[in-house]
């Protein structure tokens, strides 16, 4: 199995934040290779301003993720934002530990030169969060979007 370094920020104060542990578990259950990384969870204004700052887009997004070596091991940043991982969690209908569950692979994967920009991409980055997330014992978070095709 990989090695992870993985430093975990807690930046804001929000209710049901997971634990270390936990966010340790779904990092580890993503890895190909060995990675360094930190795990930064940040309220609304500092997700808006690094989404502004970063990718030139003026609001807080779910997550952001800041590849700085891709080889031969992994080293980078993800940032989670709290407020906005809540939000979605209750649209959506998910618990917030299932939400947060899928974004860190979802990061995690990022860091890994997997994107979502082109369908065919989007497709393979879906298939392996999908497949990451039921063996941890989480229901597949793109289920119901594909059966209302």
């Amino acid at each position: 199995m990989p090695k992870l370094a993985l430093s975990i920020q807690y930046a804001c104060e929000a209710g049901g934040m997971p634990s270390e542990t936990q966010f340790r578990k779904w990092a580890r259950n993503t890895l190909r290779v060995d990675t360094e990384a930190t795990l930064r969870i940040v309220d609304e204004e500092e997700g808006r301003i690094l989404n502004r700052d970063y990718r030139g887009k003026d609001y807080a997004t779910n997550v952001l993720t800041f590849p700085l070596v891709e080889e031969p091991w992994l080293i980078g940043d993800i940032i989670l934002c709290a407020p906005i991982v809540a939000k979605e969690a209750r649209e959506q209908g998910k618990t917030l530990e299932a939400h947060y569950a899928h974004l860190t692979v979802h990061g995690i994967l990022h860091l890994h030169g997997y994107d979502h920009e082109e369908e065919a991409q989007a497709e393979l980055m879906e298939w392996l969060e999908s497949g990451i997330l039921t063996r941890l014992g989480y229901a597949d978070p793109y289920l119901s979007e594909k059966t209302d095709i």
